[in-house]
Parts: C-alpha cells; sequence; structure tokens
C-alpha cells in the first residue's frame, strides 16, 4: 500500500512543463524517428568490441557529438558483427549515402572520423573496412 501511495506521489510532481521540458531535451531524437536524420552512427557493442575497447571509443563520440551540437544524428549500439579480430567496429550512415563500416577503432580515429564523414561528409578511406554491407535503417 505504502509503494502505490508513492508512485501516486511521483506521478503528481510532473507538471506540465516538465514534460515540455523532455520533449525539448529529446527533441533531435524525435525528429530523428520521423526520418529528418542526416546521420546514423551505430556502435558494435558486443563483448568482442567491448573487450577491444568499444567503450572508449562510444564515450569518444557522444562527446564529439556533445560538442559538436549536431542535433540531427542518431547514435545506437548493436552486438558483435563478426570480425572479432576487427572490433571496435562502427556503422556511418549519412542521409542518401551508402553506409561505411569502419574497424580498429579507438578514439583518435573515432574523433577524426565524426570530423571528416560525421560533420564533413567525406569518408575516411584509410579506416573503411567495407561500403555497404549492413542494412541499419
Amino acid at each position: 500500500m505504502v509503494l502505490q501511495q508513492e508512485r501516486r506521489n511521483i506521478m503528481v510532481r510532473i507538471s506540465i512543463a516538465d514534460l515540455q521540458n523532455v520533449r525539448e531535451e529529446n527533441k533531435s531524437t524525435f525528429t530523428l524517428r520521423k526520418g529528418d536524420y542526416k546521420a546514423k552512427i551505430v556502435v558494435h557493442m558486443g563483448t568482442c568490441g567491448i573487450a577491444a575497447g568499444a567503450r572508449n571509443v562510444m564515450t569518444t563520440l557522444m562527446n564529439e557529438l556533445a560538442l559538436s551540437k549536431k542535433e540531427d544524428a542518431v547514435v545506437k549500439t548493436t552486438g558483435c558483427g563478426g570480425l572479432c579480430a576487427r572490433e571496435p567496429m562502427a556503422v556511418i550512415e549519412l542521409k542518401d549515402q551508402t553506409p561505411v563500416i569502419y574497424g580498429d577503432l579507438n578514439e583518435e580515429k573515432m574523433k577524426e572520423i565524426f570530423r571528416e564523414h560525421v560533420m564533413g561528409g567525406k569518408p575516411v578511406e584509410k579506416y573503411a573496412l567495407a561500403l555497404g554491407g549492413e542494412t541499419i535503417f
């Protein structure tokens, strides 16, 4: 009974203004779901990727995204891509372009890929494993 009362109290404390703030904070995500995205970045986070450093790559990516203030990109995770020896891996897909699969990533490579490919629209061929090959949209 006490737990039910606590739940009711929580619901009462959320105001319309609170909900509007949540909406504004997540506006880019909602826009992307409607298809108004410009970039989708998928980081492989299977156990092999994590063991190879995918968490550091993901942290770097999220930091670069926050610093850029880019609101038309979405970051997602997936499991193992089947190329464990090439982890950490990520797939970058810009609207109306072929996805690029990157491998053997680290923090510095991810920064360069973010600047050149995500922000500049030009794939970084020296880190690319393949064009296309995955369907991520």
